[in-house]
């Protein structure tokens, strides 16, 4: 049987073998399994046929405490869930960092922000993260239903850590759901992360 450790460990290297890292608009998402918060695995297949929003999230760095502070990574949880969008919130600090929170440390975090996703995913490893070639937290990834990567970037044109700047950010990824939802190309695709390095 194989354990959570010896199971990312495999998906990284599967992820080396096949090349499956910096996923661009077009291209297909990697394929993943990694434990919620109560240790439940998850895996990207079982959303098969649904759109998907990937966040990369770490509670320690403060371009995500903004977001969440000002209550806009949670406004779009929210409009995604109302869609019947799979939102997948994903912790990849290393087991080996100081910034790695276990499961009942974030999910008491997210129960504290209101947070709406539709499932907090720990990777101790950072395994999942490395398949996607994530960079930052946050870092968003959308998958359109046949499994495609359609968005890959930032949360919002508005690359601060700032509070109030959030009132005033055009957020890519709702943007992205809305034209791939009313089944209209997603104008942007693609734009660089900002926020914390993701600490592998």
């Amino acid at each position: 049987m194989r354990t959570p450790l010896s199971s990312s460990v495999a998906l990284f290297a599967a992820a080396m073998a096949t090349g499956a890292i910096a996923q661009n608009p077009g291209q297909a998402a990697p394929a993943f399994s990694v434990t919620d918060v109560a240790g439940k695995p998850v895996a990207l297949a079982d959303y098969k046929g649904k759109y998907v929003v990937l966040e990369w999230t770490n509670p320690e760095c403060p371009f995500v405490r903004a977001q969440y502070k000002a209550e806009a990574m949670q406004a779009v949880q929210k409009e995604a869930g109302a869609k019947d969008v799979v939102w997948l919130t994903i912790n990849s600090t290393n087991q080996s960092h100081s910034e790695y929170k276990t499961g009942a440390q974030m999910a008491s975090w997210m129960t504290e922000q209101g947070a709406a996703p539709k499932a907090i995913l720990i990777d101790p490893t950072s395994a999942a993260a490395r398949a996607y070639a994530a960079k930052t937290t946050p870092h968003m990834f959308v998958i359109d239903p046949a499994g495609k990567v359609i968005y890959n970037g930032a949360i919002d044109d508005k690359r601060s850590a700032s509070v109030s700047d959030r009132k005033t950010a055009n957020n890519y990824v709702r943007a992205a759901l809305n034209d791939a939802t009313a089944g209209r190309p997603v104008v942007v695709a693609s734009t660089q992360p900002y926020g914390c390095s993701l600490k592998y």
